[in-house]
């Protein structure tokens, strides 16, 4: 039994006072570097992405593609929305809190939209994002102010061709072939990584098959991947034209595939790869035991 003196129990106090008020200096404000160099509140956002059902992003020459995995906060809900129509050539599927979401979304069509009426343009992706980028850094900087929970994979198609792009609450973008967010997104990213030769020049529907088989990859080992939880999304050549021109072909547009509309690729998507593995695992193992089973029937035989 160990005892401890009122002088030492005070010293306890005092010093797990100074702990927490050391913590509290560097978290409780996002203006606020720890000696570190971290900003906390910008990492805590970070990992608010990192909660969120997982998301997935891939382009080609041609087209770019997202594919979302959507969930029921419980039982008796519907599924949440995971990706979000911008404009007719924008898309965006987001990792995070869906109320930040929301707003994040609606500021992105206000500024579609004024691009539209005030240069009758459509709005240049790399432009968007600069200025989403802008407007969620102010809230890295600014007292009184907390960065955007939620992360985004944004899909486009302008001047230049098809792009993806992600956004993080650092007010970061950058620019990628194939990209993941959310939970488990590592797992994503490893299949992405083994096939992104493959990307380049793949169609619409490949792609839409690689974003599928990406995003299972996420799941854990007991669960499938379901036709009613996964949202996909896709945008293509012309869907940057004006809206009333013949020259916008059908399906180009930005077009979001929900539960049968997937049928056809939930068809063809075989086998995971942590399935194959398992079976490979498992042949060798049966390859092996082989000889040694032998050996013994032989040995029995000579008995």
């Amino acid at each position: 039994m160990t005892y401890a003196s009122p002088a030492s129990g005070a010293g306890s106090q005092r010093h797990g006072a100074r702990c927490t008020m050391f913590r509290n200096t560097y978290d409780s404000d996002n203006t606020v570097f720890s000696p570190q160099g971290r900003l906390h509140q910008v990492e805590y956002a970070l990992e608010a992405v990192k909660q969120g059902s997982a998301v997935v992003g891939l382009r080609s020459r041609t087209h770019a593609v997202i594919v979302a995995l959507k969930r029921a906060p419980s039982e008796l809900a519907a599924h949440q929305r995971k990706v979000l129509k911008i404009d007719h050539h924008i898309g965006i599927g987001f990792a995070g809190l869906t109320s930040d979401a929301r707003v994040l979304s609606h500021y992105m069509r206000q500024l579609a939209l004024s691009s539209r009426l005030m240069y009758t343009r459509p709005l240049p992706i790399s432009r968007l994002m600069s200025t989403l980028a802008d407007r969620a850094q102010l809230n890295t900087m600014q007292y009184g102010k907390r960065p955007y929970g939620v992360g985004f994979l944004v899909i486009g198609v302008d001047d230049t061709g098809p792009h993806l792009y992600e956004f993080n609450p650092t007010g970061n973008c950058f620019e990628y072939h194939a990209m993941s967010l959310g939970a488990r997104n590592q797992s994503a990213k490893t299949y992405l990584e083994r096939h992104l030769d493959a990307f380049a020049d793949a169609s619409r529907d490949e792609l839409i098959l690689h974003g599928l088989r990406a995003l299972r990859e996420t799941l854990p080992q007991n669960k499938q991947l379901e036709r009613a939880a996964v949202s996909v999304a896709f945008v293509g050549p012309g869907a940057d034209a004006d809206p009333r021109s013949p020259a916008v072909r059908d399906g180009e547009k930005f077009s979001l595939l929900e539960g049968d509309d997937l049928a056809e690729w939930f068809e063809q998507l075989g086998p995971s790869e942590r399935e194959q593995a398992a079976h490979a695992r498992a042949a060798q193992a049966a390859a092996e035991d082989a000889p040694a089973d032998s050996e013994r029937r032989d040995a029995m035989d000579e008995n």
